[in-house]
């Protein structure tokens, strides 16, 4: 039996710990585009569009990541698609992240006094310059703080593309305390990495909200 020591389990753990990074940055870069998206259609004059977004952010919101992912990645090989759990993983991380980026972005438009809007309107900006020019500015700087906090769920949410064999940190820390028989030492080290990675965003988020809150 090979006999594993504690820097064979760092580096086995270091490699799980970059997957686990590059799939964070990859699902919040594209959720917040197709979140983006969705907060536009969320917030548009046509009820079609309208709905469609909001029975999208309803779907995602309300239906465990768990499920989502085994769903993804079970149900497009039924249709005779060959997937790999990186390709799963990501996609499904997108549609949950984009679902509560948009509704995290659409609180912050709507926060936005009406007198902002009846404002730039007696200016005879269209609907487009009085997002462009006044809106959407104002309501990024309401949006940051929640944004990055929710960076952080972005960040744990990744424990769970394990169930469908994508080789993150949690799924490598499982493979290890499997050969290992040791799941102490190893699962401590894997909530250290998770720790690490959540830490210092927590704090960030944490200044930013205090920043908003001391100039707004």
């Amino acid at each position: 039996m090979t006999e594993f020591t504690l820097l064979d389990m760092l580096r086995g753990l270091w490699s799980g710990l970059q997957w686990t990074v590059l799939l964070s940055l990859l699902a919040f870069v594209l959720g917040g585009i197709v979140g983006l998206l969705v907060l536009f259609a969320r917030i548009s004059s046509h009820r079609l569009l309208r709905s469609l977004s909001k029975g999208y952010i309803e779907l995602f919101q309300g239906t465990p990541l768990l499920m989502q992912l085994f769903m993804l990645f079970f149900g497009i090989s039924l249709l005779g698609l060959d997937v790999s759990p990186w390709v799963a993983a990501a996609l499904g991380l997108t549609l949950f992240t984009s679902a509560f980026l948009a509704e995290i972005w659409r609180g912050c438009v709507e926060s936005i006094p009406r007198g902002q809007w009846e404002a730039s309107g007696s200016l005879a900006f269209s609907y487009g310059e009085q997002m462009r020019h006044v809106i959407l500015p104002q309501a990024l700087r309401i949006a940051i703080p929640p944004t990055v906090g929710f960076s952080v769920q972005v960040v744990k949410g990744t424990a769970v593309a394990s169930i469908i064999g994508f080789a993150e940190l949690t799924k490598t820390g499982t493979m290890i305390a499997n050969a290992t028989f040791d799941p102490f030492v190893v699962y401590g080290l894997v909530a250290l990495g998770y720790f690490a990675l959540c830490w210092p965003l927590s704090l960030f988020a944490r200044r930013l909200e205090g920043a908003f809150h001391v100039t707004r």
